[in-house]
């Protein structure tokens, strides 16, 4: 049988703490009396004895021994009451500090329990100590805003994960079923489906592996490439699925020099740009590529002319899995993270992905800006 000790309090933890802060500082400020006291006790009645007899005035002995001793007995009484009235001052100002200090701890050691029992919406108030302390709540406030956001993500992630998986899982689960139990052959149409799905389940897996690896700054070379050829590239490698849907490509590719990229990434986000833009633009729409010079920057825009999106989803569409429609997307084969790879790609090289759209059934336009090779 084991046994565990239990957990120190933290309210006692933060009294002793205060009491050794306010002892200290008393012990400060009585060796700092004590030394007044010894220093005016010995030194104040000789220079007072040195003024005596450089002033020429007569005393017999005994006034001079009187004088003196009035003016050390005055001396010292008077230091003693200013130095307790100053002690007393000061420890009373520092007990006010310490419980200021204390009560600062204290938040900032509740708000740490919240965030380990997974309430990130703690937060520490600023103390109003100075600089320091704002600055430190600030910054134990954006870390707890930021870990709230990351476990926001992680769960949204899990949940669109399991969502994603459950179909084509139960897809292959009732086709094998099915086959067992005599319902249908394994003919070319029941193979034909359960690859489709297997084939579902490997692109979400190797869309997972792309954005984490772009995430870490993996497999980025750069070199000089001529604008207008990349994006022309990227149109010729889409036309074959743009032609078998019926949706027209048009580019406008004017002469926008270099760029210094690596061509295969760049190629990657303007292809998932352009896979994007396929799936939401109906069967007689127009997809527009283009590509211009604007000042250093080299400018690339995606605009279609299909479903749009809402204003309220524009914001959040380069994040992982967000869909602004997720049975049109799911029944699409989309996963949710081709843009969240574009704009982590983009930025890698020193760009910026942006989008906008009119509103629902109006179109949408992504543009990439990437430095231009002067």
């Amino acid at each position: 049988m084991t046994s565990t000790s239990a957990p120190a309090n933290p309210v006692r933890a933060r009294g002793r703490f205060a009491a050794r802060l306010l002892v200290a500082q008393a012990l400060v400020l009585g060796a700092g009396a004590l030394t007044t006291w010894l220093v005016a006790s010995v030194l104040g009645p000789n220079i007072f004895r040195d003024h005596l007899e450089q002033a020429g005035v007569a005393h017999t002995a005994a006034e001079t021994r009187h004088v003196e001793e009035a003016f050390a007995s005055a001396l010292l009484i008077s230091i003693a009451l200013a130095l307790v009235a100053s002690v007393l001052a000061a420890l009373a100002v520092s007990w006010y500090f310490s419980r200021r200090v204390q009560r600062s701890i204290g938040n900032v050691a509740e708000a740490a329990s919240q965030i380990a029992d997974g309430r990130y919406d703690a937060r520490v108030p600023d103390p109003g100590l100075g600089g320091e302390f704002a600055t430190l709540a600030l910054t134990y406030n954006r870390l707890a805003e930021r870990l709230g956001a990351t476990e926001s993500t992680r769960r949204s992630m899990l949940a669109d994960l399991a969502h994603e998986m459950r179909t084509p899982l139960a897809t292959i689960d009732a086709h094998l079923e099915a086959v067992e139990d005599g319902v249908r052959a394994l003919d070319d149409d029941t193979l034909g489906v359960i690859r489709g799905s297997t084939g579902r389940l490997r692109r979400l897996a190797e869309d997972m592996t792309a954005v984490s690896r772009a995430e870490e700054g993996l497999d980025v070379t750069p070199r000089p490439v001529d604008a207008a050829g990349l994006a022309a590239a990227a149109a010729e490698i889409a036309s074959d699925r743009y032609t078998a849907k019926g949706v027209r490509l048009h580019t406008e590719l004017a002469d926008a020099g270099e760029v210094r990229v690596d061509a295969d990434r760049i190629g990657q986000v303007l292809g998932n740009l352009l896979d994007n833009a396929l799936r939401h633009t109906p069967v007689g729409g127009t997809v527009t590529l283009g590509c211009r010079r604007t000042g250093h920057w080299v400018e690339y825009r995606v605009a279609d002319t299909g479903q749009g999106v809402a204003a309220e989803h524009l914001p959040h569409l380069f994040d992982r899995f967000y869909r602004a429609d997720t049975a049109r997307d799911r029944d699409h084969g989309g996963s949710g993270i081709g843009l969240a790879i574009a704009k982590v790609l983009v930025e890698a090289h020193g760009g910026g992905i942006s989008v906008t759209s009119p509103g629902p059934g109006l179109g949408t336009t992504f543009t990439v800006r990437l430095p231009g090779r002067r």
